[in-house]
């Protein structure tokens, strides 16, 4: 039986499994898909989770569920053997583990982008991974509730400040997200007339939230009609938005800005953006901005039985020429630019990998990936949202509805639950307890499986 094996279960290697498993229903093909955990994780709501709008469960989606005729091994892959058609990899509980392929699709997604900044490394928290989001909500609520009982004005100043790096989606969305979040629960705390000590009732110990990048604009990537609305609600809430900042060293303490400032704080969030997964670097073929170089088929060249998609993969936007043809090659020698590393298209390149892949074995015929942007939505908390779907760029209440109807009709299961945990969060209060799930030390920011909590005596670095 020829067999498939898919390492992945993001966007990309979900809508290839998906895929797969109904174009070659009844065929004597057996899909495997490996992947270290058992959920495919929609990534775009996770900001809602860390600031306890959605519970966790939410955003994840049983992959037994929904890819029911595809064979499932829980697994991180750490070699391909391409000469032998052989892929190693490490079960959960540290047991090594081989499968042999006849096609390949590696599909591994994305980690934290690191800098290298003093401190960072070992004071920040990335945002990639749901237990990332667990830790990040528990110790939100842990530092206003410190904040409170803190016997001086410094301290519960520091406690109450938050640090956001990266003014991309993520940040954006984290920072306004956490504002909400942050007011309600100092709203919640100061009920009571003489809860805490007076350095609590102090008009500078409020909660706090910068947002830092070095980027002239939040949403930088984005148009800046987009831009303009973000930032616009955003400081409306108090989120103080500093673009052409970053930090110099991050300390116990507090963060060093690049401009000499330095802001006490326990809390640093780092979204500076993503790299590909270091199993593109080991695979041994070429990459092009450290993702794998694939032709516009999404086929690695000179190795017709692997294929790549996603963030691990540099697939050139035939959308998007480059004069000259420096840059990425669709096989033919035009150059193009790379697809941007969105779910937006890794999703799409999933579904054409899993054709591809479908025709190399004689089912139908392969074709290039080809998308136009549709448009991006930024969920900017409460009702408040910024997107241009088919490029109508809007804003509101209006914008809001259409990013979470876009999410609803993007997420591949689940839709229920969230949109009943969406309609009780505008009913109640969110709930502030600290579940203490996740320690600050199973979510370092250097690790290349940020869907996985680091366990006691295993380094997942």
């Amino acid at each position: 039986m020829t067999r498939i094996v898919i390492v992945g279960a993001g966007f990309a290697g979900h809508r290839t499994a998906r895929a797969l498993s109904r174009s070659l229903a009844g065929e004597r093909v057996e899909i495997v898909l490996l992947n270290p955990t058992d959920y495919f994780l929609y990534l775009p709501l996770l900001p809602q989770v860390a600031a306890g709008i959605l519970e966790p469960r939410r955003v994840t989606v049983s992959l037994a569920h929904t890819l029911p005729r595809v064979r499932l091994v829980l697994g991180e892959a750490t070699r391909v053997d391409l000469a032998g058609h052989r892929l190693h990899y490490t079960d959960p509980e540290g047991s090594p583990g081989e499968l042999a392929y006849d096609r390949l699709v590696l599909a591994v997604g994305s980690v934290n982008k690191l800098l290298p900044i003093p401190g960072v490394s070992e004071y920040a928290h990335g945002f990639r991974g749901l237990p990332e989001a667990l830790y990040l909500r528990d110790h939100i609520v842990r530092q206003v509730e410190m904040a409170g009982a803190a016997p001086h004005a410094d301290e519960c100043g520091a406690r109450c400040t938050f640090v956001v790096v990266g003014a991309g989606y993520t940040g954006t969305e984290v920072a306004a997200q956490g504002k909400i979040f942050t007011d309600e629960l100092y709203a919640q705390m100061s009920r009571p007339k003489e809860p805490f000590g007076p350095a609590w009732h102090s008009p500078d110990t409020r909660p706090r939230w910068l947002l830092l990048d070095i980027a002239p604009r939040v949403l930088p990537e984005l148009d800046r009609r987009l831009s303009e609305t973000a930032d616009r609600v955003l400081r409306a809430r108090g989120v103080e938005v500093r673009t052409g900042t970053s930090i110099k060293e991050a300390t116990p303490d507090g963060v060093l800005l690049d401009d000499g400032e330095f802001v006490p704080t326990r809390t640093l969030v780092w979204c500076v953006g993503v790299r590909p997964d270091p199993l593109v670097a080991d695979v041994g073929l070429p990459v092009d901005r450290g993702r794998l170089r694939v032709t516009a088929e999404l086929n690695v060249p000179g190795h017709p039985h692997v294929f790549a998609c996603g963030d691990a993969a540099a697939v050139p936007d035939l959308t998007r020429p480059v004069p000259g043809g420096d840059s990425a090659d669709d096989g033919n020698g035009t150059g193009y630019e790379l697809t941007p590393m969105t779910a937006q298209h890794a999703t799409r390149q999933g579904a054409v990998a899993a054709n591809n892949v479908a025709a190399s074995l004689g089912y139908g015929t392969a074709r290039a990936y080809r998308h136009h942007d549709l448009g991006f939505a930024v969920d900017l908390g409460g009702v408040q949202a910024a997107a241009n779907p088919l490029g109508v760029p809007l804003s509101g209440p209006l914008a809001g509805a259409v990013t979470r109807g876009y999410h609803l009709a993007a997420m591949p299961g689940n839709r229920v639950r969230v949109a009943a945990d969406w309609l009780l969060d505008a009913a109640l209060p969110r709930q502030a307890v600290q579940l203490g799930l996740v320690s600050s030390w199973s979510v370092p920011l250097d690790t290349s499986s940020p869907e996985l909590a680091r366990l006691p005596g295993r380094n997942r670095q």
